[in-house]
């Protein structure tokens, strides 16, 4: 029988478990359950026990566990999971960020050579391994903030052969990085210049080739799309969907960004996220809050692109549940600081610690529909970081500044 291994952590001034806590509505800091002088108990990849440090020292001394002894003070959160990125790419879109901010518009820089279809044509260049590479290297910074979950999607491939390719890529990088990459299919991102035909076409051409593929190979099991009149109609996606939802296929949409109609969509057809939404009405936010659809809030698009943020407020308020990502991408979001965008939202949006640390870990989880992570209990995947403070109220306070100092991804320290 292979052997058992323990580990036991602590002491830690405050582990902050996000367990007990609903999925759906606002959370306020007082709801949160938050353990002093803590210890961590985890046997192989899992959390065995989390209690109070001098409870768990003798049965962790007696059952041989390794001690990973801290000195100083720390706070304890889980892995933190950002459920809504775009990290596998080639070539840069710097130029394209000058020239917004010297007040052209989306569709001058289109017209000039940038916007999507500029990555597009950088991804294409790129080989599989290059863009493995790439990827490990964006994923293992986002590891090294404490971001232990990335979902990660394609959409810069935009052809059958491509769209593969990029996935692939995912795969490879997922293999080469202790990150865990969750890969999501966007070949629905714009529509490419170069197919012959028309949008439902395409859409058809994905379906038909692409998604038996995804399922064969195991590439993935999420399919995204970006409803907007610069990509994909509600007319255009109806039976790219119904392919994809007959097929197994989970579903998430990339809505609201710009004007609203993808959350409908996303109601819908059930999806299991609405992504971004800084351009909802309240009919949406009525919508969402009464589906199970998670919102993901992406601050780091509004911030790129000096636009307004998600109503983070509205839709917590309205018993909705709420996720926060980074959209790390070359074009609208290139900063992908997690944290720093969370503490930022929740400034603008006036939301709690709780939610949004919430948003960043057990409701980002559920947007992935991954259950076994996102809170520090029995169980749970034993993906822990450790902040070098006494107070987790100073993890918001320095609106990303503090970042955390030890990693620990299943079990075992990065």
């Amino acid at each position: 029988m292979p052997t058992i291994k323990y580990t036991f952590i602590g002491p830690i001034r405050q582990a902050v478990t996000m367990a007990n806590l609903p999925l759906k509505g606002a959370l306020k800091d007082e709801q949160l359950q938050v353990i002093q002088e803590a210890g961590i108990l985890i046997k192989d990849e899992e959390i065995y026990e989390i209690g109070p440090y001098w409870d768990l020292y003798p049965e962790a001394q007696s059952i041989g566990a390794e001690m990973i002894s801290l000195k100083g003070d720390f706070v304890a959160l889980p892995g933190l999971v950002d459920c809504h990125t775009h990290i596998c790419f080639g070539g840069s879109r710097a130029q394209d960020y000058a020239m917004r901010n010297a007040g052209k518009s989306y569709l001058e820089i289109a017209k000039s050579g940038g916007g999507i279809w500029d990555t597009v044509t950088q991804t294409r260049k790129a080989s599989l391994e290059k863009l493995a590479q790439l990827t490990v290297q964006r994923a293992n910074r986002h590891l090294k903030d404490g971001i232990t979950t990335i979902e990660v999607k394609s959409g810069y491939g935009l052809s059958v052969e491509e769209e593969i390719k990029m996935l692939r890529a995912i795969k490879l990088a997922n293999e080469n990085t202790l990150a865990d990459l969750i890969p999501t299919c966007l070949a629905a991102h714009i529509p490419p210049k170069d197919f012959q035909g028309t949008n439902k076409d395409y859409l058809k051409t994905i379906a038909d080739e692409v998604f038996p593929i995804l399922k064969t190979e195991g590439l993935s099991n999420r399919i995204d799309a970006f409803i907007e009149e610069t990509a994909f109609t509600s007319d255009d996606i109806q039976s790219y969907f119904q392919k994809a939802k007959e097929m197994g296929f989970d579903i998430t949409v990339h809505a609201d960004q710009f004007r609203p109609g993808g959350s409908k969509i996303a109601v819908d057809f059930g999806a299991i996220s609405a992504d971004h939404l800084e351009a909802s009405s309240e009919k949406e936010i009525q919508f969402l809050c009464e589906s199970n659809s998670i919102a993901v809030a992406l601050p780091g698009a509004s911030i790129g692109l000096g636009v307004s943020f998600t109503p983070a407020r509205k839709l917590l308020d309205g018993g909705g549940s709420l996720a926060i990502a980074s959209d790390w991408n070359p074009g609208s979001a290139p900063m992908g600081d997690l944290l720093m965008q969370a503490s930022v939202l929740g400034t603008f949006e006036k939301l709690s610690n709780a939610e949004v640390l919430a948003g960043i870990t057990y409701r980002a989880a559920a947007a992935l529909g991954i259950k076994n992570r996102g809170t520090l209990e029995f169980g749970k995947l034993a993906d822990i970081i450790l902040f070098p403070t006494d107070d987790y109220q100073e993890i918001n306070y320095q609106q990303g500044r503090l970042k955390p100092t030890i990693i620990i991804k299943n079990g075992v320290k990065v």
